[in-house]
């Protein structure tokens, strides 16, 4: 049995279990600059800090931060690259999934996180402060007061997309600058037929599983809707 001091003991894993899940990161985006390395080493220290005061992940989900949360956010840069200047609206954001992981892979892309929980926002803006997030705004309210035009509107398990369309479609932007058509990008889990049927001849609907190979994504999809 170790010896060591028990705060020395929780040091050690912490940084162990910080190792581990860069590496899981890094696995799946080896591009990461320096700077990018270290804004993800700041959110995987940051999030687990404030959910011990605030439920922002479920408990359960904490110690899978790496790959319930931030990989699941980043499965939309798989799907797409954002181009330079684009402007993307994370609705529902809660602590900032997926627009602050996705925030860290496209600097240049302009993240507008909108929720109604304040609490949840107070975390997901102390997090993007402290990682130096630039491309980062934050907004305390409805989809209903969000002004403005955005290429894409992301979102994660918020509502279904017969619910969400008529709140977003007014936001969509006319220019198009990216490969894909503006529209929305869903992170859904699941049994999604009926909630399909609606859009069948212009939905897409990606399989994270493709891009990601640890179980969680079996479920898991990216549901792309031009706008």
């Amino acid at each position: 049995m170790s010896n060591s001091p028990h705060w020395l003991v929780m040091a050690q894993y912490s940084t162990a279990s910080l190792t581990r899940s860069m590496e899981i990161i890094s696995r799946y985006f080896a591009q990461l600059t320096a700077e990018q390395e270290k804004q993800m080493h700041t959110l995987l220290t940051l999030y687990p800090q404030w959910n011990a005061k605030i439920n922002v992940i479920s408990r359960k989900d904490i110690d899978n931060l790496e790959v319930n949360h931030i990989l699941h956010s980043l499965a939309i840069a798989k799907f797409m690259q954002f181009v330079p200047g684009t402007q993307v609206l994370d609705l529902g954001t809660g602590g900032g999934f997926p627009a602050i992981p996705l925030a860290v892979l496209f600097p240049d892309t302009h993240f507008h996180l909108v929720d109604r929980i304040g609490k949840k926002l107070r975390v997901a803006e102390d997090v993007a402060q402290q990682a130096g997030l630039a491309n980062v705004t934050i907004q305390h309210g409805d989809i209903r007061e969000v002004k403005g035009a955005f290429d894409f509107v992301v979102s994660r398990a918020v509502m279904p997309l017969p619910d969400i369309v008529p709140l977003v479609r007014r936001l969509i932007a006319k220019a198009q600058h990216n490969a894909l058509p503006n529209g929305l990008v869903c992170l859904k889990g699941g049994d999604l037929t009926d909630e399909l049927k609606p859009f069948a001849n212009k939905v897409m609907v990606e399989e994270i599983a493709q891009y990601f190979k640890e179980p969680f994504f079996e479920t898991k999809r990216i549901v792309y809707l031009p706008l």
